[in-house]
């Protein structure tokens, strides 16, 4: 990036921030994104920006299939010379689709995804100010090299990181394991931490492999898991207690289910590591590990549930090398 005035792109896939109310009642997604950026004149001054919106949906009806084209989209505009990319959508899936484009988009130029947890027409709306915040980050220097990141209420996340922790609040973003990595003040972002880039998957068109995410709860005996091969999956995210807990009842059914694909054992707890070496008592991390199970290290269900998927469609990949980058 030069002295010059940076480039955007800014993608609208819809979402609260672009929702306003209907006659029947409810806020819908109906605002594009030329209409949010001519709703904030500042911006004129910060980008060169151009305005896509291959979207108007919640983002309860994202899917990886779409994030795939959207990163497709970010890697043209890159090619083409833009110096950056923002994507908004909404906030319920905004932890995972910022991590799939933090496995699919390659290169330095900053990747923000953002939204709102109000309404356009809500009293305090946030997205225009949350909206503000990412172009800013997109358009800085400072951002390069940080791959994928969430920016709302002016606190910037990894993607990796980050997740949603109320369903109400503009301050419901968090990354609970080591914290938001900057945050903008006085106009402008501050980077106070770097995590280092983790390996890439290409971008390809299409969904990956069907993943299924089975959060684990007190009493559960695991018969579940003998379905799952019927009904087309091809791997799947054990949530487990604690560090990566499951039943002594149940480890018979994980292990029946790792012959037939991979399990990958994530834990339900909000933050934290899947433990690999401290409890060896029948469905303790060590024994689930040695009947076939990956750690998912630090990631969520969710997000382990995303790079499986990812991992399954390149042909030959290690499942386990995949995942110890995160561990």
């Amino acid at each position: 990036m030069t002295s010059r005035i940076p480039r955007l792109l800014v993608l609208s896939l819809g979402g609260t921030i672009t929702m306003v109310p209907q006659a029947s009642g409810g806020i819908v997604p109906v605002l594009g994104a030329a209409d949010l950026i001519a709703s904030i004149p500042a911006l004129a001054g910060l980008a060169e920006i151009e305005t896509e919106s291959p979207a108007r949906v919640p983002s309860a009806s994202l899917d990886p299939a779409t994030m795939a084209g959207v990163a497709i989209r970010i890697h043209a505009a890159f090619a083409a010379g833009f110096d950056g990319a923002v994507v908004i959508q909404g906030t319920d899936t905004i932890e995972e689709s910022a991590f799939l484009l933090d496995l699919l988009v390659n290169g330095d130029r900053p990747v923000v995804v953002t939204g709102a947890m109000r309404g356009a027409e809500a009293a305090g709306a946030d997205g225009p100010a949350n909206l503000f915040a990412a172009v800013r980050v997109a358009a800085s220097e400072e951002a390069c090299g940080l791959g994928a990141l969430v920016v709302l209420n002016d606190e910037i996340h990894a993607a990796r990181l980050v997740q949603k922790g109320h369903t109400a609040l503009p301050s419901a973003f968090r990354s609970p394991l080591a914290g938001p990595v900057g945050a903008v003040v006085e106009g402008r972002p501050r980077i106070w931490a770097r995590p280092p880039r983790m390996p890439r998957f290409p971008a390809a068109l299409g969904a990956p492999p069907p993943v299924a995410l089975i959060r684990w709860a007190m009493g559960e005996d695991g018969r579940l898991l003998g379905a799952l091969a019927g009904l087309g999956y091809a791997g799947a995210v054990i949530e487990g207690m604690g560090a990566g807990h499951v039943p002594a009842a149940a480890v018979d059914a994980v292990a029946a289910l790792a012959r037939q694909m991979p399990v990958v054992l994530a834990s339900r707890c909000d933050t934290g590591p899947v433990f690999t070496r401290t409890y060896g008592y029948a469905g303790g991390e060590i024994d689930l590990i040695r009947r076939g199970a990956v750690p998912g290290g630090m990631l969520s269900g969710p997000k382990a549930r995303l790079l499986l998927g990812l991992a399954l469609r390149e042909s030959g990949a290690n499942i386990a090398d995949c995942f110890a980058p995160y561990s």
